[in-house]
């Protein structure tokens, strides 16, 4: 797996050279949401649609 700091430099490499500094550090936030996600589903750490469904109704009240 590459370092932390050798995939922030491929994100940033990635983005179009117009890219502004938030649009920028909107890559790299999503790509930690995305790897924070696939780790908790790795780990077992998901809910079923019906429970999330469920929490959403008890929010809404």
């Amino acid at each position: 797996m590459a370092s932390v700091k050798s995939r922030l430099a491929e994100i940033i490499q990635e983005q179009p050279e117009d890219a502004t500094y938030d649009e920028i550090l909107k890559e790299l936030a999503f790509d930690r949401m995305v790897e924070r996600g696939l780790a908790d589903a790795r780990g077992g750490n998901v809910i079923t649609h019906e429970e999330m469904a469920r929490r959403i109704r008890t929010w809404q009240r």
